[in-house]
């Protein structure tokens, strides 16, 4: 399935009203969103201008050190940008949904933790002949996963699906957050 002309959907006022309003759930007691409701239509309007006219820039990632379970450098982004995110999602999400395994979970419509959790205890009782035989579990984490994507390879991979050039124009935006690569420097988008 190839979608085309996707960007003036996602540029729309009712796209980022709906992208702000998933941002902040769960949050809207933290000071960035308080402050960004402060003047909501005006900064709603102004992140739809600079969509349309492709000035939208991401602000710097905030970093910060997270101790659990492992100690892990996290990048942040800025709260508008994190409505840019939703924005984007909100548009593409169908286009890739369908080719995910149906046991993948983590921000799917629909699913989640509970459904995880549900999953892996049916798989449990099916290996284990409902828990009367040993089975095994491997746990595994890929070190810096993310941090070594080619985003090369995945902007071609997002081609394939998405025709539409100013689509993915924000997603380089986004990636290459002010010529900070995420993924490596492996690639020449940088």
């Amino acid at each position: 399935m190839e979608i085309n002309n996707l960007y003036d959907e996602l540029c729309s006022l009712e796209n980022l009203t709906l992208a702000w309003r998933k941002a902040r759930k769960g949050k809207t007691l933290h000071d960035d969103i308080i402050e960004f409701k402060k003047n909501l239509e005006k900064n709603l309007l102004n992140l739809h201008y600079e969509l349309k006219n492709k000035t939208y820039k991401p602000k710097p990632l905030s970093l910060f050190v997270l101790r659990d379970p492992k100690t892990r450098l996290i990048a942040k982004s800025d709260f508008r940008d994190r409505i840019i995110h939703h924005a984007l999602i909100n548009v593409i999400e169908s286009i890739f949904e369908k080719q995910f395994i149906y046991d993948s979970c983590a921000n799917q419509k629909g699913k989640g933790t509970l459904l995880a959790l549900k999953r892996f205890d049916n798989y449990t009782r099916k290996v284990s002949n409902n828990h009367t035989s040993p089975a095994f579990c491997l746990k595994a984490d890929i070190k810096h996963y993310f941090q070594e994507i080619n985003l090369h390879i995945l902007l071609e991979i997002l081609k394939r699906k998405i025709k539409d050039k100013d689509v993915i124009w924000l997603i380089k935006q986004i990636l290459y957050n002010h010529g900070e690569c995420i993924g490596g420097g492996r690639s020449t988008f940088c």
